[in-house]
């Protein structure tokens, strides 16, 4: 069973369905035990860093995270949820993330429209298990804030948006996804499976 962290904020419905479609057993959820006993857990994420952190602190899910994170079982961060792994962000502020990752969340700067929004290329830089049986393909992203990890070891792949943008980063078994992999086509999809074999076989 995979549990979708729900904390109020988040494309919850369109990431269990795709679950679904994968042939996997998902659960909106925000009951700790639930979650705990999942074989995985995906944190989505829609709207803003500060907003999302003080969400799960008032249902005391960051605490529940942490623990799954601890338990070695995998997890996967979309878009705003892989930007809450991080440890700061500058989003409206200076916001503390779940610091599962070193890191940073910063603005794009630049004369470039924003947010960067639309199809993108991934570019690999490292192997990984989510990479099985998969090219370089085109996902779908819409971000106005992007990753700065501060271990190169944690950067999995990138785009290019005017500048090298984190797309993916992962360790042990701690993932994230800048783009939503549920809209993103075959390749997002095949990503999405990738990562939910992960799960079925650590079970």
């Amino acid at each position: 069973m995979i549990a979708i962290i729900d904390y109020g904020m988040g494309n919850l419905h369109s990431v269990s369905k795709a679950v679904e479609r994968l042939g996997y057993e998902a659960v909106i959820t925000s009951d700790e035990q639930q979650i705990m006993a999942a074989d995985g857990a995906i944190l989505p994420g829609v709207g803003a860093f500060g907003d999302a952190m003080e969400h799960l602190r008032e249902s005391q899910l960051d605490g529940v995270v942490k623990r799954y994170a601890e338990s070695g079982k995998p997890l996967l961060g979309i878009c705003l949820g892989m930007q809450l792994l991080f440890s700061r962000s500058e989003e409206h502020g200076s916001h503390e993330g779940l610091n599962l990752l070193p890191g940073s969340v910063v603005r794009f700067r630049g004369s470039y429209k924003v947010p960067h929004m639309g199809w993108n290329r991934l570019q690999f830089v490292q192997s990984s298990p989510l990479f099985k049986g998969i090219e370089q393909g085109h996902v779908y992203f819409v971000h106005s804030y992007h990753v700065q990890p501060e271990q190169p070891s944690d950067l999995l792949a990138t785009t290019d948006y005017y500048q090298q943008v984190t797309a993916i980063v992962g360790r042990n078994q701690i993932y994230g996804m800048q783009f939503h992999p549920e809209k993103s086509g075959s390749t997002g999809m095949k990503l999405l499976g990738n990562f939910l074999e992960l799960c079925r076989v650590s079970c």
